[in-house]
């Protein structure tokens, strides 16, 4: 007696009152799924890490501008206090060469700079022009009191204000900072020569008038 063997196309048995879907095997449930709860509370903290993470960065943002802002104005003091320290010391190492630079200026009127000292004499004023050093004061000018120094005074019947007749000694500046003024010899105008001056104006008036036809 020969045994068979089922074929290929057998079905499994199925229980009585089953329909064939049953018989086929469910998916089952993905594992870690959750439910949607808890993907709403999930995007929640992250959220609220995100703006936490925002706004440290904002404040550290903050922080830097501001050590940014401190650190230009610590250079700019330090370049100012350089820059000052700097004119200081020009104008000391000036202040104390003047009366050497009088001293040139005497001989050189007096026809004295010649030969080597002249040469020497030059440079010096040289180096003291590319420092900065310029001298002022002439004779005409108007009297100033912020750079004129008047060592003597004298009544002068052609001037119309006080005027620097004379100039004694001459001031130096450097850029706009006077190191030492000049000092000259002034004239004010006569006393009364306006009054006379204006009273002799008007009578040539009166004289030039319009003759009555």
């Amino acid at each position: 007696m020969t045994e068979e063997t089922p074929g290929f196309d057998e079905k499994p048995d199925v229980p009585s009152g089953a329909t064939p879907d049953d018989a086929e095997p469910k998916a089952a449930p993905e594992e870690g799924a959750a439910p949607a709860g808890d993907a709403t509370a999930q995007i929640a903290g992250l959220t609220a890490q995100l703006d936490q993470s925002r706004k440290a960065l904002d404040e550290r943002t903050a922080d830097l501008q501001r050590l940014q802002a401190e650190f230009q104005n610590y250079r700019r003091r330090v370049e100012r206090d350089r820059i000052t320290v700097k004119e200081i010391a020009i104008a000391n190492l000036l202040t104390e060469l003047l009366p050497t630079l009088d001293d040139i200026g005497r001989a050189r009127e007096h026809g004295e700079l010649l030969g080597g000292f002249k040469s020497v004499a030059e440079s010096l004023e040289t180096v003291a022009a590319k420092m900065g050093l310029q001298q002022f004061g002439k004779e005409g000018e108007p009297f100033d009191p912020t750079i004129h120094e008047a060592l003597m005074h004298s009544y002068a019947p052609d001037v119309t204000e006080t005027t620097c007749v004379a100039i004694l000694q001459p001031g130096y500046r450097i850029g706009e900072r006077t190191i030492r003024p000049a000092r000259v010899a002034v004239a004010e105008p006569q006393p009364g020569a306006q009054t006379v001056k204006d009273e002799s104006e008007a009578g040539e008036e009166k004289d030039n008038g319009p003759e009555e036809g």
